[in-house]
């Protein structure tokens, strides 16, 4: 099916979606104020990726909302499946336009994060189970900064992610990443539940 065939609207998890690899959601947001919020924070502590085999050089997490109760940063980082209770954390607190960003998505959100690969490093061709909308969940990526030495595979077939674009990625397919440039790429990341809202989202969207 096409990212911008009809789709109607099912519980999460339905057998019968199929949802294209790639679909860029019919909203954006400004790019100027995703930057403003990512200063307020960066200098945070961020937090090394935990799947070394993953990467080579700096993959990096500043964990948003997580797991309720997760205090260890690995466990404030892991998007734990069998978790059914998710908070905000305190830097959160201090994005007001993140958190107008998550306002606009209108299903269930569970780990939040901002994610950064450094200048050099890159993202083996890897999958990432059950990350897919077919399975009852989806990642959406809304790059913050990025260059035009970034290249985001998906499938072997690249994918261009602009500031302030929002994107359903099916990341259980294999993908990879490599930031050839000399600045950093980072993405505000949203792990969301597969519901009907986010559906329908995707239905109007484009590849």
């Amino acid at each position: 099916m096409s990212a911008n065939a009809p789709i109607q609207s099912v519980v999460t998890g339905s057998p019968n979606w199929t949802v294209s690899d790639r679909v860029r959601l019919p909203f954006s947001f400004d790019p100027e104020r995703l930057l403003n919020d990512l200063r307020r924070v960066e200098g945070d502590k961020w937090i090394e990726h935990f799947v070394k085999q993953n990467y080579e050089g700096d993959w990096q997490v500043l964990p948003l909302r997580g797991p309720a109760g997760a205090r260890h940063p690995v466990m404030m980082i892991y998007p734990d499946p069998a978790a059914t209770a998710f908070e905000d954390g305190a830097l959160l607190a201090q994005t007001h336009y993140f958190r107008q960003v998550l306002a606009r998505f209108e299903c269930p959100l569970q780990c939040v994060r901002l994610m950064r690969l450094k200048a050099g490093s890159r993202i083996k061709r890897h999958r990432d189970s059950d990350l897919d909308f077919e399975s009852g969940f989806a990642r959406i990526h809304v790059p913050i900064t990025t260059n035009p030495d970034v290249q985001f595979l998906l499938n072997e077939t690249p994918v261009t992610l602009a500031p302030g674009s929002a994107w359903y990625l099916r990341l259980s397919d294999p993908h990879s990443v490599a930031n050839a440039g000399t600045t950093d790429r980072v993405h505000l990341v949203i792990d969301a539940v597969a519901d009907r809202w986010l559906g329908d989202a995707l239905a109007g969207g484009s590849a």
